[in-house]
């Protein structure tokens, strides 16, 4: 009978090409790197014969069970006493102290599942990056090129986000009013300075509280409101529907809801600022008796029209981003309506944390220059 033999050092396996291959001289560690350089990837057999094996360490043991892996051997056989008891030995001493990997562990869990939230987190922010400057060209095209802005859609955006969100943006900056004026007043009345209240509702409001609270409002308002509109058209196929004919979902689902927020953020900014002072002095007239024309003469004297400058400034940028980000979630959405759900989440926490960050970054900013 024909045999193969791959010989290495002291030891060698041979294969006799029937189904069967042997183990023969020195397992040991001076030879098996040799041994398992030599291995031959493609090679199979039944049973793996250990009776020809002279000598045998643990390392030996370790890669005999390795080659009887590769082979596809079901079992080993022919091996002497002491090597039969040192194979055993060695496996369950492997078997009881060989550590779980990582990904099976508690922590190797934990550490995976953040290993794919970042990475998905990233990749999610490179595509609204591109989104945020392909709906830039697409809006910046239709501003040169008026006639094709849907005017109609644009009208109805604006009274959607604008005219219909009064009420809850002059109701919530009016209340965020009283409570400044209030918990100033409480403050300062320490140290006899009272007055300072109204340049403390003053300042506030017109620099960050009329801002922030109405982008947060209309965040969770109206991006959600993007996302869940053009999600539903996703679900319905409508989407799909207008590529196919050859439309632009951005010209045409995206643009007019972006510039719409664009336009009235900043009016509802300016009109929270006064919702919010004005409830500043209310405040201030019952808890500290100061009549609405002190208030203004003060509050003139206060506050100069760069605080107004401050808070406005933000309000663009932030109806931007807020119309953008539920524009994109919501041609995100697939064929589900869990889906819609999830992205219409995901959209408001999403305007959420980029409102509040750039207001940061704008306070910064002036903080620095000295405005």
């Amino acid at each position: 009978m024909a045999s193969e033999g791959i010989e290495s050092g002291g030891g060698r396996l041979v294969s006799d090409g029937a189904g069967a291959a042997a183990a023969v001289g020195d397992w040991t560690t001076p030879s098996l790197g040799a041994i398992e350089r030599n291995l031959d990837a493609g090679a199979r057999a039944e049973r793996l014969d250990l009776s020809g094996l002279e000598r045998l360490d643990t390392n030996g043991v370790l890669l005999l069970h390795r080659v009887a892996q590769a082979l596809g051997a079901a079992e080993m056989v022919g091996a002497s006493v002491e090597h039969a008891r040192l194979i055993e030995v060695v496996r369950e001493a492997h078997a009881r102290h060989l550590p779980e990997p990582p990904e099976g562990t508690a922590v190797g869990r934990v550490l995976e599942k953040l290993g794919r939230v970042a990475i998905q987190q990233g990749r999610e922010g490179l595509e609204l990056l591109s989104f945020l400057g392909a709906a830039t060209l697409t809006v910046g095209g239709l501003l040169l090129r008026p006639w094709r802005i849907r005017w109609r859609a644009l009208v109805t955006q604006i009274e959607a986000t604008g005219l219909n969100a009064l009420p809850i943006v002059g109701l919530l900056n009016f209340l965020i009013g009283v409570v400044v004026a209030y918990q100033a007043a409480t403050q300062l009345e320490k140290f006899g300075a009272q007055l300072l209240t109204v340049d403390s509702v003053g300042v506030g409001v017109l620099r960050e509280l009329g801002v922030l609270i109405t982008a947060i409002i209309v965040a969770g308002r109206s991006g959600s409101a993007f996302t869940a509109q053009i999600g539903s058209m996703r679900v319905n196929q409508e989407v799909d529907a207008m590529q196919a004919l050859g439309l632009d979902p951005l010209a045409i689902l995206a643009a007019p809801r972006i510039m719409a927020l664009a336009i009235t953020l900043p009016l509802l900014v300016f009109y929270a600022d006064v919702m919010g002072i004005l409830g500043g002095a209310v405040a201030a007239m019952f808890a500290l008796d100061i009549t609405i024309v002190q208030f203004a003469k003060q509050l003139q004297a206060a506050v100069s029209v760069n605080h107004f400058w401050v808070g406005m400034v933000k309000a663009p940028v932030m109806a931007v981003i807020i119309a953008s980000i539920g524009c994109f979630q919501g041609l995100k959405v697939s064929s589900s309506a869990e889906s819609v759900g999830r992205r219409t989440t995901q959209s408001v926490v999403q305007a959420v944390f980029f409102v509040i960050a750039i207001d940061a970054v704008f306070s910064v900013f002036f903080l620095i220059i000295g405005v």
